[in-house]
């Protein structure tokens, strides 16, 4: 089920009304139920596969909880990894494995015959792969003790406001809040309400317009030149913060309305002024994820410099790979690994040249210069995001230098309402980053300005979204 969808708009407001009518001991049942629901509205045979990870993870963390001695419970960890671990690479990452492997056989005229395994990808297995492996790395740790309640846990795996594309919950985090009663807040309604409103905005508006545009001209790349690749790789750009931050949005704001506070997942990242900053910023649970489970474990910063490059390109790397199993998701990972890299590799050597460059000494130009190359750079990765192979990638990189002919529009009409969307959310997201309160529209003191600015919001939505339930892109990962 989409959030996207009027399925969702119906199924929403009947699982807050029941939640709120039943006792608060009880709804974790409605909970699950709904989260199984909402996940088998995709395909049905596949919740199969998050309750056999459920079931495997709650026995390695009853296990673990049961010894103190690191040796007895690294046996259940090691369970725990290669059964979740096991099922990412069957289902996402086998073919591409295989297939590599028979293009190097090929190379050399060495027969191999290992057929690929045909099955569609389970909606959101990275997302909540990733969760379920975090809760029994804590457990393993001592961080967390082991959740002894298999329904709690169960909810923990597959809460659906954040089941199929993040935030990337801690158990730490959020497994207590399935404990906690919630009350019917004002406060709470209002502004889950307001939060999904606005991801609703960026998805249907914003995202799902751009998308044309971008399809139009990515799909069909050798009918287009350098400037229309140009035009449709910043859309692109924009079209993904727009498309995932969408769907955290609206879920964070669903989970808020029951009471639960997910994790902050973006950070209006187009105002950072390095791609670390922006890594900050952008796909947040993710981010800190591999933070804490593999680079930190690897080391981190506390080793010889040559360590902590490798393990910051070898992060970024993985995390090229969690996006998605070809070589263009490789490339994409490796070059943010080469952005953050390179930079502290030659730190000693820029402050040792003084005023370089001289645009350093006007702070305001300055950071502003950082923030447009920023975008520049994670714009340029996103055309291997985007591509349909790396070949693509590199006949559109050539094709960047040549910028005659006539630029693409498509849809004049379609085209100017991108623009103004971009353009209105730069606005927002300006105000939210410098707090230009006197600008405020959705946070005014005044309750008829609020009010106004919402009814406008919703009528935006009505009149120049695109209603085609187009998937969330991330949904593939």
């Amino acid at each position: 089920m989409a959030y996207n969808s009027l399925h969702y708009l119906l199924f929403f407001p009947i699982i807050i009304f029941i939640y709120f009518l039943i006792p608060d001991r009880k709804r974790w049942i409605l909970l699950l139920l709904a989260s199984y629901y909402f996940y088998m509205c995709w395909k049905l045979e596949y919740v199969l596969l998050i309750i056999a990870s459920t079931l495997i993870d709650y026995y390695a963390g009853i296990q673990m909880g049961k010894t103190d001695v690191k040796s007895e419970r690294k046996k259940y960890l090691i369970i725990s990894l290669l059964v979740n671990l096991g099922l990412l690479f069957s289902f996402k990452y086998f073919n591409f494995v295989n297939e590599s492997i028979r293009a190097i056989f090929g190379y050399y005229n060495i027969f191999y015959n290992v057929p690929a395994f045909n099955v569609l990808l389970p909606v959101g297995i990275s997302f909540y792969t990733f969760q379920t492996l975090s809760y029994t790395i804590d457990v393993y740790r001592g961080d967390k003790d082991a959740e002894k309640h298999l329904g709690i846990f169960a909810l923990y795996v597959s809460f659906f406001p954040q089941l199929v594309a993040g935030p990337i919950e801690r158990s730490t985090r959020l497994l207590p809040q399935f404990f906690e009663k919630h009350d019917f807040n004002y406060e709470n309604i209002t502004s889950g309400l307001k939060q999904m409103l606005w991801g609703f905005f960026k998805k249907i508006v914003i995202a799902d317009r751009l998308s044309i545009y971008v399809s139009a001209v990515y799909n069909n790349q050798e009918q287009h030149n350098g400037i229309s690749l140009l035009l449709a790789t910043f859309f692109f750009t924009v079209q993904v913060y727009c498309d995932f931050s969408a769907y955290s949005d609206i879920g964070i704001g669903s989970a808020r309305v029951m009471g639960y506070d997910l994790m902050t997942n973006f950070k209006r990242p187009f105002f950072a002024d390095s791609i670390q900053n922006l890594w900050q910023r952008w796909h947040i649970s993710l981010t800190t994820w591999f933070k804490d489970y593999i680079y930190i474990p690897m080391g981190g910063n506390k080793v010889p410099k040559w360590r902590w490059y490798f393990n910051i390109f070898s992060v970024f790397l993985i995390s090229g790979l969690w996006h998605g199993a070809a070589w263009t998701f490789v490339v994409f990972g490796a070059l943010h690994g080469i952005y953050l890299v390179i930079p502290l590799m030659l730190k000693t050597i820029l402050n040792k040249i003084p005023n370089l460059p001289i645009i350093r000494n006007i702070p305001k130009i300055y950071n502003g210069f950082k923030i447009l190359l920023t975008f520049a750079l994670f714009s340029f990765a996103m055309i291997f995001f985007r591509s349909l192979s790396f070949s693509d990638s590199l006949e559109i990189l050539v094709k960047f230098g040549k910028l005659k002919g006539e630029l693409f529009i498509g849809n004049v009409g379609s085209l100017v309402y991108s623009l103004l969307a971009i353009l209105f959310l730069f606005i927002v997201e300006l105000e939210q980053e410098y707090s230009i309160v006197n600008f405020s529209f959705f946070k005014n003191n005044n309750y008829f300005v609020r009010l106004f600015s919402y009814v406008v919001l919703v009528l935006t939505i009505l009149m120049f979204g695109v209603f085609d339930n187009g998937q969330f892109i991330y949904f593939q990962f």
